[in-house]
């Protein structure tokens, strides 16, 4: 029996090929983006791409679909509740 007021499970994917074009599901907005860094709200928390030359080569919010092109050097997911105990000597300095 399905239970309809449970809510749905978190799904996304994430699809490199040869760090030239990123695809991405489960994107629900794009925060900023330039040519350096892209910050995605999605289904499992903020995505940060690093890179050069990035750019958006699809975006459907609709679907939750982004692709992103350039050279890609960086995936990380900012988790809130870690990143004050990770910030470190000198993050802790420059607040």
């Amino acid at each position: 029996m399905v239970d309809f007021n449970k809510p749905a499970a978190k799904r996304q994917e994430v699809k490199m090929m040869n760090r030239k074009l990123l695809e991405i599901s489960g994107v629900s907005k794009v925060e900023s983006f330039d040519s350096e860094e892209f910050l995605l709200d999605t289904e499992c928390g903020f995505l940060t791409i690093r890179g050069h030359n990035l750019h958006i080569k699809n975006l459907s919010l609709e679907q939750g679909l982004v692709a992103i092109e350039g050279t890609v050097n960086s995936l990380t997911y900012l988790d809130a509740n870690a990143q004050d105990k990770s910030k470190g000597f000198f993050g802790k300095l420059f607040k």
